[in-house]
Order: C-alpha cells, then structure tokens, then sequence
C-alpha cells in the first residue's frame, strides 16, 4: 500500500478546512465523524451529469457510494438524513474495497466517492487493495470546502473530480453553511484540481463517458442569482478556458431547515435561473451541462437503506 501523507489521519485531524485538530480515535469532529468509515448507500446511480452515469436507459450508471457525515453542514441539505443524522452502516476498509469491486461488477462507468473527505485515512487503503482488479475511474464529488494540501495529496487516486462550487459571497456561505472562508478555499481546491487533471479525456470507444478532468457544479438559490452570477464572472476571469465543464443546477428544493431561512423556503424561478444561463453563455462558459427545473423534486434524492452494504 502507498504510505499516506501525515495530514490524511484521524489523530489531530485537519483533512478539512475547518482543521478541527482532535484525535477522532476518542471524539468527533466538526464532521461528526469518528475513527469508523460509514456509509448509506452504494449503488448504480442514473442522475448525474450524462459523461459519469452514461445514457439514463443504459445497463450501468455511476457507482456511487454515499458516506455518512459531512465536513460543510448546508441548512438546505437534500442529503439531510446521513449527513447530519449519520444515518449509515460501519465498513472495514476491506468492506470498503469489495464494495467497490462489486459496483464495478455490476457494471459501474466508476466509483462515485459522495462526500468523502471526513473518512480518507479509511478510503485510500480501500482503493490499495482495490486497486489490482479496479479498473474504472475515481470520482471525488464534493461540496468544494476543502483544503489544497489534501487535494494535492490524492493525486494518485482520483481521476475525476467533482466538487461543488457554491457560493461567491463569504457572507451567505457563513449563513448557510456556517463557512466564511467557502470562497478562499474552494477556489484554491478547485485550482488544484484543475493543475492535477489538465482538461477533460474522455473514454475512446465513443461513449462520451468522461474519463479524467474537472466538473464544477454550481445549484442557484432562490434570491441569490447575483451571487451565480458573480461567481460565473470570478470563474471566467480566473479559471483557464477549456480546462473544465460547468455543470449549472437548477435542483433546489426546499428541505429539512429550509423554513427557518424564509429566503430559501421555496424553490428557484424561471427567471432566475434563465438570468444565470444567459449570463454563462454570455461568457461562454458553454462547455458543460444544464438542468430541466423538473429536476427540482424531492424524488431525485436517492434512497439512504443501506443498499449494496449487506456484509
């Protein structure tokens, strides 16, 4: 197995930017995580972006894992259930790996790494004994709040990344999120990314499944198109052209702390996410992918029961 960099461990942890700094082999982090990898699901997964879960009629999707507990903490989170209620089961790392073996022989494009970063030092040993016989890609999906030196640190593993890039304003990441430095280091982690992938490659058998490179995906909030829009501006100006996909998400859905932020308690309008999509194109940010507002259902939240972890 490949020695893992210091800062990937559960004693004095700082795999996030929250850099909590306690040994989680006796407590929790900001996470709320301890020393046991846990996860909900894992499954074929049909609703990403077309290049990582294929056709929707196809045999396969993508082979996504969803861990328990989450280093952000959004108000509005879909995936309420297991990353804040740390709904999910404990794995061994050797449970981890045969889970994503078995994904792949179901027939998944990849494995889908959903909110991982609270549990590395279990993940990557996983992917070593993986490793002989996995032969698919690594999708690391993230919220965007992390550090650049962990980043820097899964090189060797990762092949897609997949982070959110959700606020501009450091003031509404910090009402939302409880994160007023969200912009610093999601920019940070997003250049990273992009100087370790270079531009999108995709799969040679015509396919148009993404093989290696850098999604951003970016969820417009109800009543905050200017922040999308500032945030559009800052990624044409700043990120190098042709060295990613923007993928615009119309998805918001009011949920579990949605009515204790009024401003949030209903979903996006046409005009508003009409005015961020004219504002991408006017950049030409065109590279990527956009979402129907039907997406914007309760249903396209998968189901947390412990699928595909029947050890």
């Amino acid at each position: 197995m490949n020695q893992k960099p210091e800062l990937l461990s559960y004693e004095t942890c700082t795999l996030c930017p929250r850099l909590c700094g306690v040994n989680r082999n006796y407590t929790t982090g900001r996470c709320g995580c301890g020393p046991a990898v846990k996860a909900a699901r894992a499954a074929l997964h049909h609703w990403e972006e077309p290049c990582i879960s294929g056709p929707s009629e196809g045999p396969g999707g993508s082979g996504t894992v969803f861990f328990s507990g989450c280093t952000l903490g959004c108000c509005f989170c879909q995936n309420h259930q297991i990353s804040a209620g740390q709904f999910g089961k404990e794995l061994t790392v050797r449970q981890l790996a045969d889970t994503f073996l078995h994904l792949q022989d179901q027939g998944a494009y990849n494995i889908n790494l959903v909110t991982p970063t609270q549990y590395l030092p279990s993940i990557l040993p996983a992917l070593d004994l993986a490793r002989p016989r996995l032969l698919i890609p690594v999708v690391y999906n993230c919220g965007g709040y992390e550090r650049a030196e962990t980043i820097a640190a899964l090189k060797d593993y990762v092949d897609i990344w997949l982070p959110d890039f959700k606020y501009y304003d450091n003031q509404l990441a910090f009402r939302y999120s409880g994160a007023a430095d969200y912009f610093e280091r999601a920019s940070e982690a997003i250049l990273q990314m992009i100087r370790q992938t270079g531009p999108p490659v995709y799969e040679k058998n015509g396919s148009g499944l993404l093989k290696k490179g850098v999604i951003l995906r970016h969820m417009v909030l109800p009543g905050h198109k200017e922040d999308s829009m500032a945030l559009l501006g800052w990624i044409r100006e700043q990120l190098p052209a042709g060295q990613f996909l923007i993928s615009l998400m119309s998805q918001y859905t009011p949920y579990i702390k949605s009515s204790l932020y009024p401003q949030l308690n209903r979903r996006i309008t046409t005009y508003e996410y009409q005015q961020v999509l004219d504002t991408a194109i006017r950049l030409g940010l065109t590279d990527g992918f956009m979402q129907k507002k039907s997406s914007a259902r309760e249903e396209y939240t998968p189901p947390f029961d412990l699928e595909g972890l029947s050890f």
